[in-house]
């Protein structure tokens, strides 16, 4: 019985001693979470900053995959791209990503994709920052580059060839620069800027596209010293019915070259309104506000030189009823100024109700103005000059 009682006596004195010991270790662990090892943390804090130093610059090299890169990037990543052919499509939906290739560097259609790259994010909100440049994007079924609500863009010495409709497509965006790129064999648009605001387009090259350059339905844009040739129309600026925008306004096109735009309409049957564009059209106003043309050199376009209609002028010619038009649909205060017209209008008009000439004006809107243009022939004879 002694030795039982001792036994439950030890007993009783470790449970008693439990709750302490439970304490005692409760307590440093606690200490351990409110004052941590100083050289640990530390540690931590390089580890975290070589990780976010190596995802923001990183390189993909041939044979590996761009979009993993993209995956992997984090916002203000600068992805840089070694020369060489890559196969696949690319989809952005980061802030402040910069994609930029090192060489020659061609993205190709590895099958049956429809845009070569796509920014746009994930819901309806806006992506902020982006830049591609230096980039070639060929053989997509749509479009060769396609941002869709991009604020703060930047494409730069991308060329676009043979990607279905549309070279560089930006849509619903803002405060955007395409400068010293190049679009060929579009259906639709070699470069086009679309129900966006304050986009500036320059230094660009566009050739055999049904649309060189257009301008719809955007306000704001610039559009200097590009060279539009062998297009079906070099540049167009247009206000069309049916779309999210209403309105048009501030376009200014200068020091531009349109050339040669005699290419065939090759726009697919029952597209939209590229499809009924006559071609041989240097520089086209229809519907737009505010329009300043000046000191572009446009020359050797057989049906146009420039043109300023309304948008009901050409409704006509696709067939589009009145009441269809929920825009106003004039070209208000459009100013053409001290162009250079040469050898436009030389072949038969293609369309019965209007003549071919150097200069044109279908005498709808109100506001509009010619002035210091050098030219041979116009429509009508005498323009409203400048004031």
């Amino acid at each position: 019985m002694k030795n039982s009682s001792k036994t439950l006596n030890f007993r009783k004195g470790v449970w008693n001693k439990i709750p302490l010991l439970l304490l005692t270790i409760l307590s440093f662990l606690f200490s351990c979470t409110k004052d941590p090892d100083p050289q640990l943390n530390e540690l931590s804090k390089q580890v975290a900053e070589i990780d976010a130093k190596a995802k923001m610059e990183l390189t993909v090299e041939p044979g590996s995959s761009i979009q993993a890169a993209v995956d992997k990037a984090i916002v203000g990543s600068v992805i840089n791209i070694k020369e060489g052919i890559y196969k696949e499509s690319i989809v952005v939906n980061k802030c402040n990503i910069k994609i930029v290739g090192q060489g020659c560097v061609t993205l190709i259609n590895p099958g049956n994709e429809e845009n070569g790259f796509t920014v746009r994010s994930t819901d309806s909100s806006i992506i902020t920052g982006f830049t591609l440049e230096n980039v070639t994007v060929k053989g997509f079924k749509e479009n060769g580059v396609l941002l869709i609500r991009v604020d703060s863009f930047l494409l730069k010495k991308v060329i676009a060839i043979d990607n279905g409709e549309y070279g560089l497509f930006p849509v619903v965006c803002t405060n955007g620069k395409i400068e010293h790129c190049t679009a060929s064999g579009h259906s639709d648009t070699g470069i086009y800027v679309g129900q966006s605001s304050d986009v500036e387009i320059s230094h660009c090259t566009a050739f055999a596209n049904v649309l060189g350059i257009e301008v719809e339905n955007s306000s704001k844009v610039k559009i200097s010293q590009n060279h539009t040739y062998n297009n079906v129309t070099g540049i167009l600026a247009v206000l069309l019915p049916q779309l999210l925008k209403k309105e048009s306004s501030g376009i200014w096109i200068s020091k531009n070259i349109a050339s040669d735009n005699n290419h065939i309409n090759f726009a697919p049957p029952g597209g939209g309104f590229e499809t009924i564009v006559p071609s041989g059209i240097g520089i086209l106003i229809v519907g737009t506000d505010n329009t300043t043309v000046e000191q572009n050199e446009v020359k050797g376009n057989k049906f146009l030189g420039i043109g300023v209609f309304s948008s009901s002028t050409l409704g006509k010619l696709a067939n589009i009823p009145p009441e269809a038009f929920d825009i106003e649909p004039n070209a208000d205060f459009a100013k053409i100024l001290n162009n250079n017209l040469v050898e436009n209008g030389t072949a038969p008009s293609p369309i019965s109700f209007l003549p071919a000439v150097d200069l044109i004006w279908d005498g709808l809107g109100s506001g509009n103005c010619w002035s210091g243009n050098q030219f041979t022939s116009s429509a009508p004879s005498s323009l409203p000059s400048c004031n």
